[in-house]
């Protein structure tokens, strides 16, 4: 039987990261990959990197998210070294584009929150973020300019990233599912995929909305007992359908920088396509797209850039990120040990990779995270801790 150092289940954008990470540290690591590796939520993300919240329960993790962008630029430039090939990073800012009659009261709310959160907003003049872009509409009402978001091209960071861990010696086992994590006497020793049981001296689960559905059998004098509950008890994961457009326009106008509004947002890609999205609907694992949501999007698209009328359809797909029941991911050691959790990163797996590749990199070669206090948050055992009773702490 073959021994890894490190066995990490899913190899989409986290995975991937993370062995890239712990490859680094001279640790042997594989990969498994119930498809190709990097084709499910982070092959079909819009790949904008900005760590503002898109609801109020998000707040907490804007924190992470700001360390996990300023992470960034370096993270892309150790995968584009290892791999000799592009991510598509690009640091151009984000026009935030407000439309109804209230607009400029709704940017000011916006950009003294962001304030607020230590993120960089300023509001501007419709002139002068004409200045800045010129492609979005003339119906728009308001404007703020987010100068520090940035985006990358996750399909091309995915094939980066593959290729960079590879080189560091990462071995990908794809069309391998993992079926099964073993555990004995309270400490994880390997995981049967494809059929075949692998050892290995931890384990990290980051199989997406998949990760919920990972089993686990604990081995008793000999005997091997399959817990139903499986990684869900740590996971609790739920696959977001999520649809995106991407088209190229004619009309000569390029569009040089995100434009986000409520309806949706609009990202250049290196090619000159425009990424329109996107939706987010409880689908279960049903993954394609719907004319109701291309609609939807299509109508976000054409409010902020009307010239985008005559653009041709190159390619729509969908996309299943990983939902849990509080919006945050869950990252960190379970209660078996050698155990541990990185998936949950809902609509910020793309964002959040490198910041929580360090703490899986931090946990298994030092067996702490350093600085990861208030982090607690994300835990994988506050599913699975006794809730409190009524007037009880």
């Amino acid at each position: 039987m073959k021994t890894w150092d490190v066995i990490i289940v899913g190899g989409g954008v986290i995975g991937a990261s993370a062995a890239f990470e712990l490859a680094a540290e001279k640790l042997r690591v594989a990969i498994v990959d119930r498809q190709q590796p990097g084709r499910e939520a982070s092959w079909a993300a819009g790949g904008m990197l900005s760590p503002a919240p898109h609801a109020p329960q998000d707040i907490p993790l804007v924190p992470f998210a700001k360390e996990s962008l300023g992470l960034y630029p370096e993270f892309v430039r150790a995968v584009e070294e290892a791999s000799g090939k592009s991510a598509g990073f690009k640091r151009a800012g984000t026009l935030e584009i407000f439309f109804t009659p209230q607009g400029e009261t709704e940017r000011d709310k916006m950009t003294a929150e962001h304030r607020r959160l230590g993120l960089a907003a300023e509001p501007v003049s419709l002139e002068d973020a004409r200045k800045l872009e010129s492609a979005f509409s003339p119906a728009a009402r308001a404007a703020a300019w987010l100068p520090e978001e940035c985006t990358v091209e996750p399909r091309m960071l995915m094939d980066a990233l593959l290729e960079g861990a590879r080189q560091r010696g990462v071995e990908i086992c794809a069309d391998c599912p993992a079926t099964a994590l073993l555990y004995e006497n309270g400490r994880c020793k390997g995981i049967v995929a494809g059929g075949e049981t692998m050892a290995a001296g931890h384990v990290v689960v980051a199989a997406g909305a998949y990760s919920a559905y990972v089993g686990m059998a604990d081995e008793i004098g000999g005997e091997t007992r399959i817990h139903a509950e499986g990684f869900a008890r740590y996971a609790p994961t739920r696959p977001v359908r999520g649809q995106i457009v991407a088209l190229r326009g004619h009309t000569g106008v390029p569009l040089r920088k995100v434009l986000r509004s409520e309806q949706g947002y609009l990202v250049p890609q290196h090619d000159g396509r425009i990424l329109a999205g996107s939706t987010l609907e409880e689908a279960g694992f049903q993954k394609h797209v719907t004319a109701q949501g291309i609609r939807k999007i299509l109508a976000g698209a054409l409010e902020m850039m009307p010239a985008l009328e005559d653009a041709e359809i190159i390619e729509t797909w969908a996309g299943l990120r990983p939902g849990t029941p509080d919006d945050l991911p869950i990252i960190g050691p379970t209660e078996i040990e050698d155990l541990f959790a990185a998936t949950g990163h809902f609509r910020n797996g793309i964002l959040l990779a490198p910041a929580t590749a360090s703490l899986i990199r931090e946990w298994i070669t030092r067996r702490q995270a350093v600085r990861y206090g208030e982090r607690e948050k994300f835990s994988p055992l506050r599913f699975s801790r006794p809730r409190a009773t009524a007037g009880g702490f």
